[in-house]
Protein backbone atom coordinates (compact mmCIF):
# COMPACT_ATOMS: atom_id res chain seq x y z
CA UNK A 1 0.00 0.00 0.00
CA UNK A 2 1.20 3.47 -0.92
CA UNK A 3 0.97 5.95 2.10
CA UNK A 4 0.28 9.68 0.83
CA UNK A 5 1.17 11.82 4.08
CA UNK A 6 -1.33 14.76 4.60
CA UNK A 7 1.32 17.30 4.53
CA UNK A 8 1.85 15.78 0.84
CA UNK A 9 -1.58 16.14 -0.07
CA UNK A 10 -1.81 20.04 1.21
CA UNK A 11 1.09 20.58 -0.63
CA UNK A 12 -0.06 18.69 -4.20
CA UNK A 13 -3.81 20.21 -3.59
CA UNK A 14 -2.08 23.86 -3.05
CA UNK A 15 0.23 23.71 -5.92
CA UNK A 16 -2.82 22.83 -7.86
CA UNK A 17 -4.97 25.84 -6.60
CA UNK A 18 -1.77 27.87 -7.20
CA UNK A 19 -1.77 26.93 -10.92
CA UNK A 20 -5.43 27.48 -11.70
CA UNK A 21 -5.19 30.66 -9.86
CA UNK A 22 -2.80 31.37 -12.14
CA UNK A 23 -4.42 30.74 -15.44
CA UNK A 24 -7.36 32.43 -14.57
CA UNK A 25 -5.43 35.80 -13.68
CA UNK A 26 -3.57 34.86 -17.36
CA UNK A 27 -7.24 34.56 -18.79
CA UNK A 28 -8.78 37.39 -17.20
CA UNK A 29 -5.74 39.67 -17.67
CA UNK A 30 -5.46 38.27 -21.83
CA UNK A 31 -9.32 39.23 -22.21
CA UNK A 32 -8.86 42.70 -21.22
CA UNK A 33 -6.30 43.31 -23.05
CA UNK A 34 -7.21 41.91 -26.27
CA UNK A 35 -10.79 43.22 -26.08
CA UNK A 36 -9.31 47.17 -25.93
CA UNK A 37 -6.05 46.27 -27.91
CA UNK A 38 -6.61 43.50 -30.66
CA UNK A 39 -5.09 40.55 -30.70
CA UNK A 40 -2.28 42.26 -32.90
CA UNK A 41 -2.21 45.27 -30.23
CA UNK A 42 -0.17 43.10 -27.49
CA UNK A 43 2.27 40.96 -27.01
CA UNK A 44 3.37 38.11 -24.99
CA UNK A 45 5.31 40.29 -22.44
CA UNK A 46 2.50 42.70 -21.96
CA UNK A 47 -0.12 39.76 -21.27
CA UNK A 48 2.16 38.55 -18.77
CA UNK A 49 2.19 42.12 -17.28
CA UNK A 50 -1.13 42.78 -16.98
CA UNK A 51 -1.44 39.37 -15.07
CA UNK A 52 1.18 39.80 -12.41
CA UNK A 53 3.75 37.56 -14.04
CA UNK A 54 6.88 36.89 -15.99
CA UNK A 55 6.88 35.79 -20.22
CA UNK A 56 7.89 32.14 -18.57
CA UNK A 57 5.04 32.12 -16.23
CA UNK A 58 2.88 32.87 -19.20
CA UNK A 59 4.13 30.11 -21.23
CA UNK A 60 3.44 27.68 -18.13
CA UNK A 61 -0.57 28.18 -18.55
CA UNK A 62 -0.41 28.66 -22.90
CA UNK A 63 1.99 27.56 -24.54
CA UNK A 64 1.47 30.97 -27.44
CA UNK A 65 -0.34 34.09 -27.72
CA UNK A 66 -2.69 32.18 -30.12
CA UNK A 67 -3.60 29.49 -27.46
CA UNK A 68 -4.13 32.28 -24.96
CA UNK A 69 -6.57 33.85 -27.39
CA UNK A 70 -8.60 31.11 -28.50
CA UNK A 71 -9.23 30.37 -24.53
CA UNK A 72 -10.48 33.50 -24.17
CA UNK A 73 -12.69 33.98 -26.74
CA UNK A 74 -14.25 30.96 -25.75
CA UNK A 75 -13.99 32.01 -22.19
CA UNK A 76 -16.03 35.32 -23.12
CA UNK A 77 -18.72 33.92 -24.95
CA UNK A 78 -19.45 31.55 -22.32
CA UNK A 79 -19.52 34.75 -20.03
CA UNK A 80 -22.49 36.03 -22.32
CA UNK A 81 -24.33 33.23 -21.95
CA UNK A 82 -23.74 32.89 -18.14
CA UNK A 83 -24.65 36.76 -18.13
CA UNK A 84 -27.82 36.31 -19.44
CA UNK A 85 -29.04 32.83 -17.31
CA UNK A 86 -28.76 35.64 -14.24
CA UNK A 87 -30.77 38.12 -16.14
CA UNK A 88 -33.40 35.61 -16.46
CA UNK A 89 -33.48 34.23 -13.27
CA UNK A 90 -33.68 37.41 -11.80
CA UNK A 91 -35.80 39.27 -14.18
CA UNK A 92 -38.61 37.06 -14.85
CA UNK A 93 -40.57 37.83 -18.40
CA UNK A 94 -39.04 41.36 -18.29
CA UNK A 95 -35.50 39.49 -18.34
CA UNK A 96 -35.02 40.84 -22.01
CA UNK A 97 -35.68 44.18 -21.74
CA UNK A 98 -33.35 44.63 -18.83
CA UNK A 99 -30.83 42.46 -20.57
CA UNK A 100 -30.94 44.89 -23.62
CA UNK A 101 -30.77 47.84 -21.73
CA UNK A 102 -28.14 47.09 -19.64
CA UNK A 103 -26.03 45.34 -22.35
CA UNK A 104 -26.98 48.59 -24.69
CA UNK A 105 -26.44 51.06 -21.73
CA UNK A 106 -23.71 53.57 -21.81
CA UNK A 107 -21.60 51.83 -18.83
CA UNK A 108 -21.05 48.64 -20.88
CA UNK A 109 -20.43 50.65 -24.33
CA UNK A 110 -17.68 52.25 -22.29
CA UNK A 111 -16.27 49.57 -20.70
CA UNK A 112 -14.41 48.01 -23.71
CA UNK A 113 -12.04 46.31 -21.98
CA UNK A 114 -14.10 44.36 -19.27
CA UNK A 115 -16.88 44.11 -21.65
CA UNK A 116 -18.58 41.38 -23.78
CA UNK A 117 -16.15 40.18 -25.84
CA UNK A 118 -18.81 39.63 -28.79
CA UNK A 119 -18.69 42.82 -30.18
CA UNK A 120 -15.35 43.29 -29.55
CA UNK A 121 -13.21 40.18 -30.25
CA UNK A 122 -15.66 38.95 -33.58
CA UNK A 123 -13.80 40.86 -36.01
CA UNK A 124 -10.51 39.63 -34.61
CA UNK A 125 -11.95 35.84 -34.44
CA UNK A 126 -12.89 36.28 -38.64
CA UNK A 127 -9.36 36.67 -39.18
CA UNK A 128 -8.48 33.72 -36.81
CA UNK A 129 -7.92 29.72 -38.10
CA UNK A 130 -10.92 27.62 -38.47
CA UNK A 131 -10.08 26.05 -34.89
CA UNK A 132 -10.83 29.73 -32.88
CA UNK A 133 -13.84 30.07 -35.28
CA UNK A 134 -15.28 26.79 -34.42
CA UNK A 135 -15.07 27.30 -30.98
CA UNK A 136 -16.52 31.01 -31.43
CA UNK A 137 -19.69 29.48 -33.41
CA UNK A 138 -20.36 26.64 -31.07
CA UNK A 139 -20.15 29.07 -28.21
CA UNK A 140 -22.26 31.26 -29.68
CA UNK A 141 -25.06 28.59 -30.90
CA UNK A 142 -25.61 27.92 -26.97
CA UNK A 143 -25.68 31.69 -26.53
CA UNK A 144 -28.33 31.85 -29.22
CA UNK A 145 -29.84 28.74 -27.48
CA UNK A 146 -30.09 30.32 -24.00
CA UNK A 147 -31.89 33.17 -25.84
CA UNK A 148 -34.31 31.53 -27.36
CA UNK A 149 -35.47 29.61 -24.35
CA UNK A 150 -36.20 32.51 -22.35
CA UNK A 151 -37.98 33.72 -25.55
CA UNK A 152 -40.30 30.61 -26.61
CA UNK A 153 -37.58 29.84 -29.57
CA UNK A 154 -37.70 33.37 -31.98
CA UNK A 155 -35.61 34.85 -33.08
CA UNK A 156 -32.73 34.51 -30.78
CA UNK A 157 -29.74 34.55 -33.57
CA UNK A 158 -30.96 38.18 -34.77
CA UNK A 159 -31.70 39.76 -31.72
CA UNK A 160 -27.85 38.82 -30.83
CA UNK A 161 -26.88 40.45 -34.16
CA UNK A 162 -28.23 43.27 -33.32
CA UNK A 163 -27.50 43.80 -29.85
CA UNK A 164 -23.51 43.20 -30.79
CA UNK A 165 -24.10 45.52 -33.86
CA UNK A 166 -25.46 47.97 -31.71
CA UNK A 167 -23.08 48.22 -29.00
CA UNK A 168 -20.42 48.65 -31.96
CA UNK A 169 -21.93 50.95 -33.65
CA UNK A 170 -22.19 53.37 -30.77
CA UNK A 171 -18.97 52.73 -29.81
CA UNK A 172 -17.32 53.66 -32.88
CA UNK A 173 -18.79 57.25 -33.32
CA UNK A 174 -17.60 59.82 -31.67
CA UNK A 175 -20.36 62.31 -31.26
CA UNK A 176 -22.24 60.63 -27.60
CA UNK A 177 -24.93 61.69 -28.40
CA UNK A 178 -25.39 59.74 -31.93
CA UNK A 179 -23.96 56.78 -30.05
CA UNK A 180 -26.97 57.58 -27.55
CA UNK A 181 -29.34 57.48 -30.38
CA UNK A 182 -28.03 54.35 -31.93
CA UNK A 183 -28.45 52.56 -28.58
CA UNK A 184 -31.75 53.35 -28.06
CA UNK A 185 -33.14 52.50 -31.09
CA UNK A 186 -31.64 49.36 -31.33
CA UNK A 187 -33.25 49.04 -27.78
CA UNK A 188 -36.22 49.84 -29.55
CA UNK A 189 -36.26 47.33 -31.88
CA UNK A 190 -34.89 44.24 -29.86
CA UNK A 191 -38.02 45.03 -27.36
CA UNK A 192 -40.50 45.19 -30.36
CA UNK A 193 -39.45 42.00 -31.38
CA UNK A 194 -38.41 40.26 -28.39
CA UNK A 195 -42.13 40.96 -27.36
CA UNK A 196 -43.27 39.63 -30.64
CA UNK A 197 -41.64 36.61 -30.51
CA UNK A 198 -42.88 35.73 -27.08
CA UNK A 199 -46.38 36.19 -28.08
CA UNK A 200 -45.79 33.92 -30.82
CA UNK A 201 -43.44 30.84 -29.83
CA UNK A 202 -41.76 29.15 -32.44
Amino acid sequence: MIVISTRAETAVRYSSEQAEAARRRVLDAAGRAFREHGFGGVGVDGLAQAAGLTSGAFYVQFRSKAAAFRAVVTAGVERLRLGIVGFKRRGGDAWFDAFAAYYLGSAHRRDVAGGCAVPSLSAEVARAGPSVRAEYEAELKRVAEEVAAGLGGGLPRELLAQLAGGVLLARAVADEALAEEIAAATLVSLRKQARAASENPA
